[in-house]
């Protein structure tokens, strides 16, 4: 039986490549990114969607962008991949941006909204499928920014993400949800202190990988 996984996150599940210009970049390949560097070790017993949007939030409409709130994409997503056994979910990063004006716990009561819109999403549209597990990725924190923009548009914004690791693990008690904080096996390390390096991909996608196994082996009675 292959078990379907799905990775619903932003610039650091897309696969984005740190450039000390801030922007335009291009894209790790996917072997070299998290998501690739996971399914490889997964092996054929699972298959990996990525969902990965740039500057995407957890559920908060971004003033110039309509596409990038989370949690208007993530029912349709899921319906259209189902069956699915796993949703994998780190997001929160792009919700410190000074504008959205978010505390941490506020940021983790937006990745609630996602949990349950997993939890809730069994049938999918017209099939029989039940919902799937929940996995909530706390993503590392922010490190110093050097471009001015970038700067602004996380002012404040590395405070936020140290402590949202702390909310999410709370999170997840609460909703009964697996959690992994992945600032506990890599950093944004990339030349704009956001992004991942290859490095950074290749630790994470092999800790995730570990976790999800974890997930889904047999518990002793």
């Amino acid at each position: 039986m292959t078990r379907g996984v799905l990775c619903f996150g932003d610039s650091l599940t897309w696969g984005w490549v740190a450039v000390s210009e801030g922007s335009p970049t291009t894209r790790f390949p996917y072997r070299e990114r998290w998501t690739g560097v996971m399914a490889a070790k997964l092996g054929s017993d699972y298959e990996v969607i990525e969902e990965g949007l740039s500057a995407r939030t957890t559920s908060i409409d971004d003033p110039v962008d309509p596409r990038l709130n989370g949690s208007a994409y993530l029912p349709s997503a899921l319906a259209s991949h189902l069956p699915l056994d796993l949703v994998i979910i780190m997001l929160g990063t792009n919700d410190t941006k000074s504008y959205y004006r978010r505390t941490a716990y506020e940021i983790a009561v937006g990745m609630s909204k996602l949990v349950g819109q997993v939890l809730t999403s069994g049938g999918g549209v017209g099939t029989v499928y039940p919902a799937p597990k929940v996995l909530v990725v706390a993503p590392p924190p922010l490190a110093p920014l050097p471009d001015p923009w970038f700067q602004g548009m996380f002012e404040g914004g590395r405070e936020k993400t140290l402590e949202i690791a702390r909310q999410y693990r709370a999170l997840a008690n609460f909703m009964k949800v697996d959690f992994f904080d992945a600032g506990s096996v890599t950093s944004t390390d990339g030349v704009d202190g956001i992004h991942f390096t290859a490095k950074n991909n290749a630790d994470l996608g092999r800790a995730i990988a570990a976790k999800v196994e974890d997930i889904f082996a047999p518990k002793a009675k």
